[in-house]
């Protein structure tokens, strides 16, 4: 489907405070900040398994279009979200009080997270 695929981060943009908000220490910011980030999509339909690697920790989620699921983020905390899909090519979720948008153009795949007024960036190149 449109968004399967491998992808490894190219960029951030103001992604700190936001790994803050969910407790990590800076210590461990620093060592996300300076590892390699792949991110895998495997899209079947409506079904999403995502797996993000960053350096040694391996993260696996899966949820479908419109129901309710259990994502678990980088610091082993699980949030309930109901996952929405606009058009083919971007992904929508709600996480404690973080909007997380993620879209796919070309083989670049972008992710945009606002909490409040902060919003961060990712950017993503298909390997």
């Amino acid at each position: 489907m449109a968004m399967t695929g491998k992808y490894e981060q190219v960029s951030n943009e103001n992604v700190e405070p936001f790994m803050k908000f969910f407790g990590l220490s800076d210590e461990l910011i620093q060592k996300i900040k300076v590892s390699k980030n792949i991110y895998e999509i495997v899209q079947n339909g409506k079904h999403f398994k995502l797996t993000a690697t960053t350096g040694d920790h391996v993260q696996h989620n899966e949820f479908t279009i419109g129901e309710e699921a259990e994502i678990q983020i980088l610091t082993g905390e699980k949030f309930k979200t109901v996952a929405q899909l606009e058009g083919d090519n971007k992904l929508i979720l709600d996480l404690k009080g973080i909007k997380s948008i993620t879209e796919l153009s070309g083989d670049t795949l972008t992710n945009v997270m606002t909490m409040g007024d902060i919003t961060c960036k990712r950017i993503l190149k298909r390997i």
